[in-house]
């Protein structure tokens, strides 16, 4: 039992072994016949490799890695993101939600307007603002002391001649200068408030005239004054000062002559300068190439488009709201003097920006134009201001680069505080507001005033505590707010003062 055993393997083994032997040897076999097969496809001839080479060159690689990603993607669908609305997004693209803010507003000033319209009727009346003026044509006050400002502005032009030739002295000269501009401030005043045919819109337009004009011929004598220094030191190049030059046609294109001091003291030189969309005064002002008739005929159709706007929101929305604030006031009802002021501030704020572009915008750029005068920045983005001082330096810009060059720089170079220029700056412009306010009204109250100071500790806050959007939305409210709060209080004071007390 053993042996036999034994020997079934060892037949197995050659059973096996002689398969294997016989396997390569036999080509007629079955077995064989597919061993051939395999082993013809497993060691491929140098033709069939080739083929199977570009083929497999021509045909897409799935890689195990593309293969990973693909079943990624069928299991898992997020990311690590923020969300649109969040800072860190980096998102910025609002302009679906300003266009949603755009149609709100126009919606609910439509039903304001339309309101408005169903309580009180159709109040706009511009015949009767033209009335105003054509009541009295042989006396128009207001028109004749605007008039009457052409005597400072020869005094002007007289007293920087005797200076150039050295008739007078400096000092004789910063004299007459004080004389003039005093005069030039009080003057008007007096007369506005003496005169009672003087209306309070015609009392105002004249004195933000002699305003300007102040501005303009103290800008002139400093002007002056540096190039007499510098030509008192032998300096042929004028390194302050660049403004109005003579210019010469030549074959249809404008050739501009830069002027040098004292050459600029003309009768055309000083009025261009009056009459350009400037404070500050240059000898040589940068001159456009030609006058765009299109450009001009586009600004004219605003200022006339937008004054009639002006004046027609004016009656139909300003007028009746102010009426119906009276009576909260005079009885001290807090709450409705609150709504009051709430509703008055947004046809007070729309008629603010309409205004600006009016002015700013349209009426600047005419006279720009008209004159050739190049300098066209009046404004900047004052819109964007995230802090309160940004606004005052960029919605006016012919005032800021003023008050930057002969007010805030002479002070400093004085050895002032920077903290001290600034606030005497709002202490002029304090002035200058309630200045162009109380006299044409006739009566002082200091409200301008009060709300021109309160912008430092304003600003302060704001630049302390605020910053980007919450900066931007506390100027914007400022704005929005404290402008009608300044118009009911003069307002009431006004209906005070005229209409109570006389009765």
């Amino acid at each position: 039992m053993g042996d036999r055993n034994d020997r079934v393997p060892m037949m197995t083994r050659r059973t096996r072994r002689t398969t294997i032997c016989a396997t390569p040897a036999g080509a007629n076999s079955k077995q064989a016949n597919g061993s051939a097969g395999e082993k013809t496809s497993s060691q491929p001839s140098h033709s069939n490799r080739k083929v199977k080479e570009e083929k497999r060159v021509n045909e897409p690689v799935t890689t195990p890695r593309k293969e990973r990603n693909k079943t990624s993607e069928r299991f898992s669908c997020h990311v690590l993101q923020e969300s649109l609305l969040s800072s860190a997004s980096g998102y910025s693209n609002y302009r679906g939600i300003l266009n949603w803010c755009v149609v709100m507003l126009v919606l609910c000033n439509a039903r304001l307007f339309l309101e408005n319209l169903i309580k009180y009727g159709i109040l706009v009346d511009p015949i009767q603002v033209v009335s105003l003026f054509l009541k009295d044509p042989y006396s128009w006050p207001a028109s004749c002391l605007i008039i009457v400002s052409n005597v400072f502005i020869m005094a002007a032009l007289y007293t920087e001649r005797r200076l150039s030739v050295g008739t007078i002295s400096e000092t004789t000269g910063t004299f007459l200068y004080l004389v003039n501009l005093t005069t030039l401030l009080f003057f008007p005043s007096a007369t506005v408030l003496m005169l009672t045919s003087i209306t309070p819109v015609g009392g105002a337009f004249a004195l933000c005239v002699y305003t300007i004009l102040f501005m303009k011929l103290y800008s002139y004598k400093d002007v002056n004054m540096w190039c007499r220094e510098i030509r008192h030191t032998k300096a042929r190049t004028l390194t302050r000062s660049h403004s109005c030059p003579s210019v010469a046609q030549s074959n249809g294109s404008a050739v501009h002559t830069h002027v040098s001091y004292p050459g600029n003291l003309t009768h055309r030189d000083i009025y261009y300068f009056v009459f350009a969309p400037t404070l500050c005064y240059e000898l040589n002002f940068p001159r456009s190439p030609r006058i765009r008739k299109s450009f001009l005929l586009r600004r004219l159709f605003e200022m006339l488009f937008f004054i009639q706007l002006l004046i027609g929101l004016v009656q139909q929305w300003m007028v009746p709201t102010i009426q119906n604030s009276m009576k909260p006031f005079q009885d001290m009802d807090f709450s409705r003097m609150i709504e009051r002021m709430l509703k008055l501030a947004v046809p007070n704020h729309l008629i603010w920006l309409i205004f600006f572009y009016w002015f700013f915008h349209s009426s600047m750029n005419f006279v720009a134009e008209l004159m050739r005068f190049g300098d066209r920045e009046f404004y900047q983005d004052w819109w964007n201001s995230e802090t309160v001082t940004y606004f005052w330096s960029n919605w006016n810009i012919p005032v800021h680069k003023w008050c930057l060059r002969h007010f805030y720089k002479p002070l400093m170079r004085r050895g002032v505080n920077k903290w001290i220029a600034q606030t005497a700056i709002f202490l002029v412009s304090a002035f200058f507001h309630e200045y162009l306010v109380s006299v044409p009204l006739k009566m002082f109250r200091l409200w301008a005033f009060m709300g021109m100071m309160s912008q430092i500790p304003l600003a302060w806050f704001v630049g302390r505590f605020l910053r980007g959007n919450y900066g931007n939305a506390a100027v914007w409210i400022s704005l929005i707010i404290g402008q009608p709060i300044a118009v009911l209080m003069y307002v009431h004071d006004f209906y005070v003062l005229h209409y109570v007390s006389q009765s």
